[in-house]
């Protein structure tokens, strides 16, 4: 009877997990075709995206309708053939992925109506790790869990990663990202492992490019580590199946996957409560220093500008340049924070640090301690949908929005550089909240129309940052967060 019980309360922790998984990670993407240059942009807060199924065409009549005249609409069976292994080619395995609707306008599937490209999307579980070269990748586990490695890479794949203040010839050769078994041969079956992005680690694949290093992990108990292994392999090598063959091995591995899927969850659910730890060499006057959350929002505990252990960015360096450990500028952490809170992802210089100079002589590093608060942050170009939901019993509280631009690498694809120029545009708006708070589900349109023009000129963007709360305490939790947190 005991073993019995455990047997069917592993079996329901499994399920539960496999719920959760299906209303955390089930995406949906809409955008409406409105001009030759609109962008269609699939995220995953937390993994990797599988895509399900897209449609490029009509299905429905009321999406995409506004302006519209009926017969524009009228047609809802109209489907542009290809376009789900299209877009799983393009997009499975990544965490972002931006295309243009005129990659699928031919041929034309419907001569006359007003058609949207629509995409269903899982994210499969993950934990991410970017490193900027000349950084240090910090991988660790919660206590009684080791690291398994899903893959690594280490070069340049887009033009926006570790890009501040690189010069444009640096990081122009997006056809360099070399996959790389060193991180997992170093790393597997350990409780953390700290690896260095750099060409002498792992060779040159573009010289004159400036590198990073990615990484995608997750953490297992010891004893399934072989077992998580070889199934997230099985993950990694076929992200481009389609959804039959994706339920096919799934059917096939029922237990293995449930139980794998068991342990993820239960990371899952302490990843927001992890230190993570970013470590920057200040090896040149452009380096950067890179904080990103996989899931949830910045909020920075400590950082440190100068030295304070020896061992730190220590290769090739003199004893002479690393025995001042009590080397800090001052302010350092106000500054982190200021740039950095609030935000998924944040790349900040180094130069900012370096006046005055906290010990001349001594080589230093950037070290920053971050957590990662619990939210779900959309981002949708202008003339998409935003679409905002939470699970069973739980409804949206909106931490924040804004319309308009920040950045010029964020919906720019095939964008004139006119359109992105205006990067000190982004409005708050209350309007998400008003519209979504306190419901399960909710559509907002990224347009003018609904929070009026920020910037005319300018192609711009919804932001929008909220978490699932019981009815109960999702007031409490908006308030809790603005307060305290960013």
């Amino acid at each position: 009877m005991p073993s019995c019980f455990k047997l069917s309360s592993a079996l329901l922790l499994a399920a539960m997990c496999f719920l959760i998984a299906e209303v955390v990670s089930a995406e949906q993407m809409t955008t409406c075709d409105s001009d030759r240059f609109v962008v269609h942009r699939l995220n995953c807060d937390y993994g990797v995206i599988n895509v399900q199924q897209a449609l490029y065409g009509r299905s429905s009549s009321l999406v995409c309708s506004d302006g519209r005249p009926p017969q524009q609409l009228a047609n809802t069976q109209c489907e542009r053939q290809g376009t789900t292994d299209e877009l799983s080619s393009r997009c499975n395995g990544k965490k972002t992925c931006v295309v243009n609707t005129d990659a699928f306008r031919n041929p034309d599937p419907c001569d006359g109506t007003f058609k949207y490209l629509q995409t269903n999307f899982t994210c499969l579980p993950a934990i991410t790790v970017v490193a900027c070269e000349e950084s240090l990748a910090h991988l660790f586990c919660d206590v009684g869990q080791v690291i398994s490695v899903y893959g690594a890479d280490y070069g340049r794949r887009d033009r926006t990663t570790c890009t501040y203040k690189r010069p444009e010839s640096q990081i122009q050769n997006v056809d360099c990202l070399r996959p790389t078994e060193l991180v997992a041969s170093r790393c597997n079956g350990e409780n953390s492992c700290t690896v260095a992005a750099r060409n002498n680690v792992f060779g040159d694949p573009c010289g004159g490019t400036y590198k990073y290093l990615e990484v995608a992990y997750t953490c297992v108990y010891p004893e399934t580590a072989k077992t998580s292994s070889s199934t997230l392999y099985d993950y990694s090598h076929s992200m481009a199946l389609s959804p039959k063959e994706w339920e096919s091995m799934f059917h096939t591995a029922q237990l293995r996957a449930a139980l794998l899927l068991a342990t993820t969850c239960l990371l899952n659910t302490a990843v927001a409560d992890y230190v993570d730890q970013v470590t920057t060499c200040d090896n040149n006057v452009w380096q950067v220093h890179r904080l990103y959350c996989d899931r949830g929002v910045i909020n920075v505990t400590d950082s440190l500008y100068g030295r304070s252990n020896s061992l730190v960015c220590a290769e090739g360096k003199s004893n002479k340049r690393l025995a001042n450990t009590t080397c800090s500028q001052q302010g350092t952490v106000d500054k982190v924070k200021t740039s950095c809170n609030g935000k998924k992802s944040c790349e900040l210089g180094l130069s900012g640090f370096r006046t005055p100079d906290p010990c001349v002589g001594t080589f230093k590093y950037l070290q920053t301690n971050f957590t990662c608060l619990e939210a779900i942050t959309v981002v949708t170009c202008e003339g998409s949908v935003a679409h905002l939901y939470c699970g069973m019993g739980r409804v949206i509280a909106i931490y924040g929005a804004d319309y308009g631009r920040r950045d010029r690498t964020t919906c720019s694809y095939r964008r004139a550089p006119h359109g992105l120029k205006n990067i000190t545009c982004l409005q708050p708006t209350d309007l998400v909240a008003q519209m979504c708070n306190g419901k399960f589900s909710c559509s907002v349109a990224a347009s003018n129309a609904v929070f009026t023009d920020p910037c005319i000129g300018t192609y711009k963007y919804l932001e929008v940052s909220y978490a699932c709360k019981s009815p109960k305490v999702s007031h409490q939790a908006v308030l809790q967060f603005g307060v305290d947190s960013i």
